[in-house]
């Protein structure tokens, strides 16, 4: 036992520190943390039929996302640790919490009765499971393949676009329809539409749908290298006014609505996606041509 040392017990790092780490590189991994405890928080509430809460769960998860990020390239803490972390947090905010969350609402809540207390048949459980876990994996496939996307040279004519859904913008897009059902209480002012919007085949057709949409190639609006001209400043600085006073006005009732509007932004991002490439390539024949 006298022999017996551990292995680089004095290991040193950096300029003469013995491992020793700023406590400014651990802030970004624990927003990050903070945004994975939010989206198991809002699992285990969709669980108990506290669906309002989740949803405010999921919230805090999407702008602690949003902070992690920023704070480390602010602090100048970024890590390849960090970006791993995200990537995990992703998944279980955008992944496996909105998946939970419909499930638990197609099928009656946590004891699978209707409204009018029937039970929900087990075929119907099981279906709108497999639809969960396919949006779920979809998900996962969308994160990894991004991580992948990280090492190679952007294509120019990608720059303004992503390749598929974004996770959180997939996320919103899925509970859109509880969003919007219950900010406009639809259960007692519009029972038809709200039985057509809340039926588990609906629910189960937007999981399908959007997560072929995240797993998918194609391109959709990319707010981060988004140019506007100088023209364009004054009426797009009036609209994020206007959005900012109805996100006071009626939370939920305008995340609702720009989720169903972010739904219609993907074909017309492929039209643009594809006028974009187009001039691209002609631009590069040119070039060649001389």
């Amino acid at each position: 036992m006298g022999k017996f040392k551990f292995r680089n017990r004095h290991r040193r790092t950096g300029e003469g520190g013995r491992g020793a780490v700023h406590v400014k590189a651990l802030v970004p991994n624990l927003v990050t943390s903070l945004a994975a405890c939010a989206g198991i928080t809002s699992i285990s509430l969709s669980s108990e039929g506290r669906f309002s809460e989740a949803l405010i769960a999921l919230l805090i998860a999407c702008v602690c996302d949003g902070m992690d990020g920023r704070i480390a390239r602010l602090l100048g803490a970024s890590s390849k640790l960090g970006a791993e972390l995200d990537s995990l947090a992703d998944f279980v905010n955008f992944g496996v919490a909105p998946a939970m969350f419909m499930y638990f609402w197609l099928t009656g809540g946590p004891m699978h009765m209707t409204p009018d207390g029937a039970k929900v048949s087990e075929t119907l459980i099981r279906a709108v499971l497999g639809c969960s876990l396919f949006y779920a994996m979809c998900d996962c496939f969308r994160l990894a393949r991004f991580n992948t996307m990280l090492e190679s040279e952007p294509i120019p004519y990608w720059n303004n676009y992503f390749t598929g859904v974004p996770a959180p913008g997939g996320c919103w897009m899925v509970l859109t329809p509880y969003i919007l059902l219950d900010s406009l209480n639809a259960a007692s002012r519009w029972p038809s539409a709200y039985a057509f919007f809340s039926h588990p085949a609906f629910g189960m057709a937007m999981l399908l749908f959007v997560g072929t949409l995240m797993a998918s190639r194609f391109p959709t609006i990319s707010l981060k290298h988004l140019h506007i001209s100088k023209r364009a400043q004054r009426p797009v600085t009036a609209i994020g006014l206007f959005i900012i006073g109805c996100l006071f006005f009626d939370l939920w009732l305008t995340l609702g609505v720009v989720g169903a509007l972010y739904i219609l932004t993907v074909p017309v991002s492929c039209v643009f996606f594809l006028r974009g490439k187009k001039k691209w390539l002609l631009e590069k024949e040119v070039v060649k041509s001389e």
